[in-house]
């Protein structure tokens, strides 16, 4: 990896915690210290700052053990790749009452990053590979993410009121615009994208959410805009109901 940006600091830390993953509750702050050759300072200030995160916990005896916001990390790790699991177990049932395609994703910034699919054969493939990313704005998926953020973290992803890319006509452009639209999937629950992301194709999406109500992904249909008119009831409830499956009660 180029380390042009790198952050020594962050290797530090990463190196502490591999460190004391291997020897939890053996280690003080001087055998750190000597073992990883980091002077004591700037080891106390270290181990200071990754107990206050709780990526760390000093024992009784002064030595250290891995804190429980990295258990809280490995569980959520784990869990996306179960929420894939459960995701074409239950979507592949939905697919075949809707007969169209349904995706997985997540938000990342401001776009949506594709996890998985279930895809009904058809002579258009939806440019929606696991691995892709689209802006959110031009999205079912990522307005339905996006409805549930906080006034500043949305702030903080959309601070100009201009949004770019556009990718059709009928792209929003404004922040505005995105505003009113996610309005309106706090009171339906469900996203809408009319030929936003891709001419000819329309897509209804519906968040998932974890044990504690916050949303960590959506899914969406899509369909061609021409089954759109006949299939889109059909789609919302049935991609809701998945939505509500899939989530953790």
């Amino acid at each position: 990896m180029e380390r042009k940006y790198w952050v020594p600091a962050l290797e530090k830390a990463n190196d502490i915690l591999l460190l004391i993953s291997e020897h939890p509750a053996e280690l003080k702050l001087i055998d750190l210290s000597k073992q990883l050759e980091i002077n004591k300072s700037s080891m106390f200030t270290l181990l200071n700052t990754m107990e206050a995160l709780q990526w760390v916990v000093r024992e009784k005896d002064s030595t250290y053990s891995l804190g429980s916001k990295l258990g809280a990390w490995g569980n959520a790790f784990f869990k996306q790749f179960s929420l894939i699991d459960r995701f074409r177990k239950e979507a592949a049932v939905t697919k075949q009452t809707l007969l169209e395609t349904i995706q997985l994703a997540k938000l990342e910034q401001q776009e949506v990053l594709y996890l998985a699919k279930e895809e009904m054969p058809s002579p258009v493939r939806i440019a929606s590979e696991p691995g892709k990313k689209l802006p959110a704005h031009a999205t079912a998926l990522g307005k339905a993410m996006l409805a549930w953020l906080d006034h500043t973290e949305f702030g903080a992803l959309y601070a100009e009121e201009a949004l770019t890319p556009s990718l059709t006509q009928h792209t929003l452009r404004s922040r505005e615009e995105l505003l009113r639209d996610l309005a309106s999937v706090r009171e339906t629950g469900c996203a809408f994208d009319r030929e936003e992301a891709v001419m000819g194709f329309c897509c209804v999406a519906a968040p998932i959410r974890d044990g504690d109500g916050r949303v960590v992904a959506a899914i969406s249909c899509s369909m061609f805009k021409h089954e759109w008119e006949q299939k889109r009831e059909l789609a919302k409830q049935e991609i809701c109901a998945l939505a509500k499956r899939l989530s953790q009660s």
